[in-house]
């Protein structure tokens, strides 16, 4: 297997297992997660941001000679898809509504079942599990540095959004339990998408498609769900933080050491 290979899978497994992040939830409770909540937010859009353009964007550029309306539209494409994909299975769920899910956790349990927005929360977040493992995988495909950069970039996004997730489960009716594996199996949706992309090889355009693609879809999420958190989130004493939080972001995925060949670096 080549290393590429190796360490797409290996990267996109250990995603998965960031899945149990949200157990956060029940061991520290809701106060103290939504505390830190708005800094892991903003460490997680600073990644986003700074991975689509140091990193993701001058790759595709030097790939295709340029930038040119290829470039543009795949770009476009990321960001309409992924806003398509949020618009119609409902998964704005990083974190906001944290604490209420979990202090109405045991009011569900009482109405007895599980309701469906549990149902419709996991189709939804495997269907993005999904697109990120082949995003990352197309990443490793590209590029050791490319491809770390981007797994920082996804893992960070992860763990504020598993928050909200499992406040869902548990809101809509689930044990901590079943919340805690379903939730897992969903994010496992990634060793899938990166089988694809690893199978099909040569076959899939990465530095063309699915590197303009990531840029596009990552800079949607950073600018319509998490920009606007720390937009609502930010008062006072709190915006100096939060613009740390976020170089702190960017700086993480800034210092991935540049590989010989890829993006000009």
């Amino acid at each position: 297997m080549p290393d590429s290979h190796l360490h797409a899978l290996l990267a996109v497994l250990g995603i998965s297992v960031l899945s149990f992040s949200g157990g956060l939830v029940l061991a520290l409770g809701p106060a103290r997660v939504r505390a830190v909540l708005p800094w892991l937010v903003a460490l997680s859009a600073g990644a986003l941001l700074g991975n689509v353009f140091l990193h993701l964007l001058p790759e595709a550029v030097e790939h295709m000679g340029g930038f040119s309306t290829a470039l543009g539209a795949w770009v476009l494409g990321g960001v309409l898809g992924f806003f398509a994909i949020e618009a119609g299975l409902h998964w704005h769920h990083h974190g906001e509504d944290v604490e209420r899910h979990a202090h109405d956790h045991a009011h569900a349990h009482a109405h007895g079942g599980v309701r469906t927005v549990a149902w419709m929360n996991l189709l939804g977040d495997l269907l993005h599990n999904i697109i990120d493992g082949m995003l990352v995988a197309g990443a490793w495909l590209v590029g050791p540095d490319i491809g770390l950069a981007t797994t920082v970039a996804v893992a960070l996004h992860e763990i504020p959004q598993e928050f909200g997730d499992l406040g869902v489960l548990l809101h809509a009716g689930m044990t901590p339990r079943r919340a805690l594996t379903l939730n897992f199996l969903s994010a496992a949706g990634a060793i899938g998408g990166a089988v694809v992309v690893l199978t099909l090889g040569k076959a899939v355009h990465v530095e063309h498609q699915l590197v303009p693609l990531a840029a596009g879809g990552f800079l949607y999420v950073a600018c319509a769900d998490l920009v606007p958190e720390l937009k609502r989130g930010v008062a006072g004493k709190g915006l100096p933080l939060t613009l740390m939080a976020l170089l702190a972001g960017i700086a993480l995925v800034a210092l991935v050491p540049a590989h010989p060949g890829h993006g000009g670096h």
